[in-house]
């Protein structure tokens, strides 16, 4: 599911970082990276591992729901 998500945000390529503002595959804004508890990783998503990006991720639906992802978790299937 998540590599789904990733594919349609970055290309799949979980160490993005092209100075939009968003980071790693699953294209994280910096403050919500750091509200989820990512800082304990790393200090951008980009430079977390696919992994962590997705212990994140997990976090990131429950509080916000698949919205949180746009038309690329609808496209991916992301429920909740």
């Amino acid at each position: 599911m998540w590599d789904r998500v990733a594919k349609c945000e970055s290309g799949g390529n979980w160490k993005i970082n092209t100075g939009n503002g968003y980071y790693g595959g699953l294209q994280f804004a910096s403050g919500t990276w750091r509200s989820f508890g990512g800082g304990k990783f790393a200090s951008t998503a980009n430079r977390a591992s696919k992994a962590e990006q997705i212990i994140i991720a997990e976090k990131v639906l429950k509080g916000q729901g698949a919205g949180a992802w746009g038309g690329c978790g609808r496209k991916a299937g992301l429920r909740r």
